[in-house]
C-alpha cells in the first residue's frame, strides 16, 4: 500500500484488524518513517466502517506480493508510538514481540531520531565524518539535519558529500568509533558506492530555496564545474513540465487542489498550460478561476507546496509510475 495519507490510513486499519501477533510480525519489518506515520494513524483511527475494513483487506490481498519493506527498530520509540496508539495494556505484549531480537546500533539508530537531535549529536564531528553519516540517511532527513547546522558547516559538508565517491572500510571503522557500530567487515570489503553528485542533488532537492542557493553558491566558489553538475542532476518544480501527459494526469490525482493552486502561483505560464491541458475542460476552467481569485501568497508558502508536490513526483518515479525527463536526450527514473 502506498504511503500517502490514504495508504497510511489503510495500513493502520489493516494492523488494527489482524491481531496483535500478526501486527507485531509486520511492524518489526517496517522502517522508522513507516512506523511513525502508521502508529500515529492507528492512534487517530475513528469511525471506520465495515465496508472500509473489507475494502482495505481486499486491496491488501491483491498487493501482498509486491511489497517488501525492511528496516530497523528503536525500542524506546516503538514503545512510545504503540503505547499511544493502543494504550498500556494492549500494547504490552505487542511491544515485547516487536522488540525481541531488535538491533538499533550505529547509523540505523539515527534514522529513528528527530533531525534536531541528530544534528546536535554530530555537529562537532569532522565535516568529512558528518558527510559520511548523512549519505547513509534518507535524503529528506539529511536535508533537515543540514538545516540545523550553521551556514559555514552546512556548505562545507555539502561540498564533501558532492565530492565523495565511495566509503572505504577504514572510513567505516572511523564511524564505528563515533557512532558505536555501523558495519562489520575487513579491508577485503570493497568500498560502498555512496555519496557523489547525485546524492548531493537529491539532498538539495529537499532543502528550502534560500539554503539551496547559498550552498550552490559556495560550491561554485569551490568548483564551478561541480556546482553545475549538481544543478544538472536536480529536479526542480519547473521540470514537472517535462513529465509526459500520462504522468501529469497520474500526478494530478495525488495532489490536493489547494496545494496545486498555491504551487502554480509561482509557476511559469508554460507549466500552467501543461497542467491545464491534462485536466478536463471544466476542471481547468475552475483552476484558472481559482488562480485568478487567489490573493497574494508568500513566496515561502509557494516554495513549500512545490517541494511537497516534488516529493509526490519522486515517489511516483520511484514506483515506476512516471518517468522524469532528464536534462539531456535520455530520460531517467
Amino acid at each position: 500500500m502506498s504511503m500517502d495519507d490514504n495508504g497510511i490510513r489503510k495500513s493502520a486499519i489493516l494492523l488494527m484488524s489482524i491481531g496483535e501477533e500478526e501486527a507485531a510480525n509486520v511492524l518489526k519489518f517496517l522502517g522508522p518513517k513507516e512506523v511513525q506515520k502508521i502508529g500515529t494513524a492507528m492512534a487517530a483511527l475513528a469511525n471506520v466502517t465495515h465496508e472500509e475494513i473489507r475494502d482495505t483487506l481486499r486491496e491488501f490481498r491483491s498487493e501482498t506480493e509486491e511489497r517488501t519493506t525492511l528496516g530497523m527498530a528503536s525500542d524506546e520509540y516503538i514503545r512510545s508510538v504503540l503505547t499511544k496508539a493502543l494504550g498500556d495494556d494492549k500494547a504490552a505484549n505487542l511491544i515485547e514481540r516487536i522488540l525481541q531480537g531488535g538491533d538499533t546500533s550505529g547509523i540505523e539508530s539515527l534514522k529513528w531520531m528527530d533531525s534536531a537531535s541528530v544534528a546536535e549529536l554530530i555537529k562537532n564531528e569532522h565535516p568529512q565524518i558528518i558527510a559520511t553519516i548523512l549519505v547513509h540517511l534518507d535524503f529528506d532527513q539529511s536535508s533537515e539535519i543540514l538545516g540545523h547546522f550553521v551556514e559555514r558547516l552546512r556548505n562545507d559538508v555539502m561540498v564533501r558529500i558532492a565530492t565523495l565517491d565511495g566509503i572505504q572500510p577504514h572510513a567505516l571503522r572511523e564511524l564505528n568509533d563515533v557512532l558505536t557500530k555501523l558495519l562489520a567487515g575487513g579491508d577485503h570489503i570493497k568500498k560502498t558506492a555512496m555519496g557523489g553528485v547525485k546524492t548531493a542533488a537529491e539532498i538539495l532537492n529537499y532543502m528550502g530555496t534560500q539554503a539551496e542557493s547559498s550552498i550552490i553558491g559556495n560550491i561554485k566558489e569551490f568548483d564551478a564545474e561541480l556546482a553545475q553538475k549538481i544543478q544538472d542532476e536536480m529536479f526542480v518544480f519547473e521540470d514537472v513540465g517535462k513529465v509526459d501527459d500520462r504522468g501529469i494526469q497520474l500526478l494530478l490525482r495525488e495532489i490536493q487542489s489547494e496545494s496545486l493552486i498555491i504551487a502554480l502561483k509561482g509557476a511559469t505560464p508554460e507549466l500552467r498550460e501543461k497542467i491545464f491541458k491534462n485536466m478536463s475542460q471544466r476542471a481547468a476552467e475552475m483552476l484558472r478561476d481559482d488562480l485568478e481569485a487567489k490573493g497574494p501568497v508568500r513566496l515561502s508558502e509557494v516554495e513549500a507546496e512545490q517541494k511537497e508536490i516534488l516529493k509526490i513526483v519522486r515517489r511516483l518515479a520511484d514506483e515506476g509510475q512516471i518517468v522524469l525527463g532528464g536534462k539531456g536526450e535520455d530520460a531517467f527514473v
